[in-house]
């Protein structure tokens, strides 16, 4: 199978070795000017035409081996973009190469790209630029074979304001003055190990850098620079464990970049430069899970790769399962079946938010005229994850079944796999127990929407104490608040605390009186771990006490990761009380804030996105 249905490039005919760009970032035009010489191997006899993904791209020039080239952009589609067709100057044979160079300009409203203002970043003296490519964003930043089935090297100059820096998914390879203007700096990137697309990113801002560890550094404005490198001290024993488990980590360096507040995920795993949202480090331990993700994504999903979007859960699936395993290394067993358990409630959420029927809830999913953005969920993760535990299960428990994570991820690096592929190595692996995985009920498990066919057994030693106290508090009546003491949570760690926030947020909501009750005894305005605060919060304004408001709008503006800050602008706004407050304090941020985000709380809270008004 060697088509895409996210991208136009047809990689049956041609694929990209490697890309060599030039670019340069104009902050007072919001776009990035550009030059790409992409190295393509030719893999069909009489080859002269190939088809580049762009999107929202102005191409200036093509040549082909330095000779003009002839292009035309076909129609342009809602979200694969517009596809640019070149045709050669000349044939090729098989398993020659040609250097095809784009010259180009992003446009101000490009997919991949953010640009914020000084106002929004915590310096407020600079400007700031990220990218986020992956799944298909890629092609508005650089015209590419942007699918995941193409993996190739990277070389790239970026010339930026001489009072900034720029930091790419690549070893940093020296800087100089910008020979054309005195005033730019060139800093220059390579990336040896090949990858695909959505893995290419790039950040331009007033950043500095710490040394973390041998390998590793963190970037972010000076602002949070001290504060993450103390957060991120744990970061090299995770990458030990992490060989340990998986096999040698290949990028070279591991640094970590903490984004500006407005970043509206909780990390991507760009490689040698994992990015992190700053709630990371509002302290202990939520920190490491999103940290050990990444990591973990160092093999699969970086070295081991989707072939296409519908096998997401092969990057995700495992990427939980290995993150799980650094838990269990690092904690213990116990730590990875509470944490496995949680992950089961989360499949649950996603599965009754799209409906026990949607296909998008296939752990296969068909993406045919579907945008993979529309399709992301927690699905891939957590099915993923419940196929790998149900196997390891199967198979004779934890070392035997890293043993085969290990193997297969030696047997595919450096390539991109299917389904088929992996289940196939599966069968390879473990042939004297083909009779076991025959039992399987792999369409159920694959092809089948809803949850999965099998519940796995998960040991709730940890998660007992939470229930316990959790019910305490649902069932007591006024009279039985006095029985409720500091050492309740004494002995419960953050994790546990987060879990038992979390169930009390599942039921009917608290009385008001509880929830007084509970700061006098726990004090949990205290508690500066995000993933504490954001559900502490929530559960205050849910049950009408007005003092909380203005600390969950302070939350869900102060930061922009959007499972935070939805959830706090919803709950504020159906306090009848507040509604018109919510709106308004939306209204005053929404133009700080990153446009999918604002986006999305503009729909929760039905505001017209021209207006000023709610609808």
């Amino acid at each position: 199978m060697s088509s895409d249905p996210c991208s136009f490039s047809s990689f049956a005919r041609c694929v990209t070795k490697h890309l060599n760009l030039s670019l340069h970032v104009d902050f007072d035009r919001h776009v990035i000017r550009g030059r790409v010489a992409l190295t393509v191997e030719v893999l069909e006899d009489r080859f002269s035409t190939l088809t580049l993904d762009t999107k929202d791209l102005k191409i200036v020039s093509v040549s082909a081996n330095g000779q003009v080239a002839q292009f035309t952009m076909g129609p342009k589609h809602s979200f694969k973009g517009t596809p640019l067709d070149i045709t050669l100057p000349f044939d090729l044979s098989r398993g020659q190469h040609v250097i095809v160079e784009v010259t180009y300009e992003t446009s101000p409203s490009a997919s991949a790209l953010q640009w914020l203002t000084p106002e929004q970043t915590a310096g407020k003296k600079q400007p700031y630029l990220f990218s986020q490519c992956q799944a298909h964003h890629c092609r508005s930043m650089i015209p590419c074979q942007d699918s995941p089935s193409v993996k190739h090297t990277y070389y790239s100059q970026v010339s930026v304001p001489k009072d900034l820096v720029a930091v790419m998914s690549a070893v940093r390879d020296g800087q100089e003055v910008d020979p054309q203007d005195n005033n730019r700096i060139v800093y220059r990137f390579r990336q040896p190990v090949p990858m695909p697309s959505y893995l290419i990113a790039i950040v331009v801002g007033a950043l500095e850098s710490r040394e973390i560890g041998p390998r590793s550094r963190v970037w972010s404005e000076k602002e949070y620079v001290d504060k993450a490198a103390f957060e991120f001290s744990e970061t090299e024993t995770m990458l030990k464990t992490a060989e340990d488990l998986a096999g040698p980590y290949v990028w070279g360096q591991y640094d970590i970049l903490v984004l500006p507040p407005s970043f509206p995920y909780g990390g991507m795993e760009n490689p040698c430069l994992t990015f992190a949202t700053p709630t990371l480090l509002a302290g202990d331990k939520s920190l490491s899970n999103v940290i050990a993700h990444e990591i973990s994504h160092s093999w699969t999903g970086n070295l081991v790769t989707n072939k296409t979007w519908e096998h997401f859960w092969l990057n995700e699936g495992h990427t939980v399962y290995l993150e799980r395993m650094i838990g269990r290394c690092m904690d213990s067993e116990q730590f990875r079946q509470f944490k496995a358990m949680g992950g089961w409630k989360d499949l649950q959420d996603s599965v009754n938010t799209f409906g026990a029927n949607n296909p998008l809830t296939n752990l296969v999913p068909s993406l045919q005229d579907v945008d993979p953005d529309d399709a992301f969920s927690s699905v891939p993760y957590e099915k993923g994850f419940a196929l790998l535990y149900h196997l390891e299960e199967l198979m004779g428990g934890p070392e035997v079944f890293m043993g085969f994570v290990k193997s297969y991820i030696q047997m595919f690096a450096y390539s991109s796999v299917t389904t088929d592929d992996w289940k196939n190595y599966l069968f390879t692996y473990f042939k004297d127990k083909v009779d076991i995985l025959n039992k399987v009920d792999w369409n159920a498990w694959m092809f089948t929407p809803g949850m999965p066919p099998v519940k796995p057994q998960y040991d709730t030693t940890l998660a007992d104490a939470c229930i316990a106290l959790a019910q305490r508090w649902i069932k007591a009546k006024d009279q039985d608040l006095s029985s409720f003491k500091s050492s309740d949570v004494k002995t419960l760690s953050s994790h546990q605390l987060i879990e038992f926030l979390s169930l009390l947020l599942q039921e009917e909501r608290l009385p008001l009186t509880h929830v007084k009750k509970m700061q006098e005894v726990y004090d949990l305005n205290a508690y500066m771990n995000s993933e504490i605060r954001f559900r502490w919060l929530r559960l205050c304004v849910r049950s009408r006490w007005e003092e909380a408001v203005p600390k969950a709008l302070k939350m869900a503006t102060e930061q922009g990761r959007m499972k935070f800050t939805r959830p706090l602008f919803k709950e504020v706004f159906n306090f009848e009380k507040y509604h018109d407050e919510a709106v308004s304090v939306f209204l005053a941020h929404r133009a700080a804030m990153h446009p999918v985000t604002s986006g999305l709380v503009g729909k929760d809270l039905k505001v017209d996105a021209s207006s000023t008004t709610s609808l």
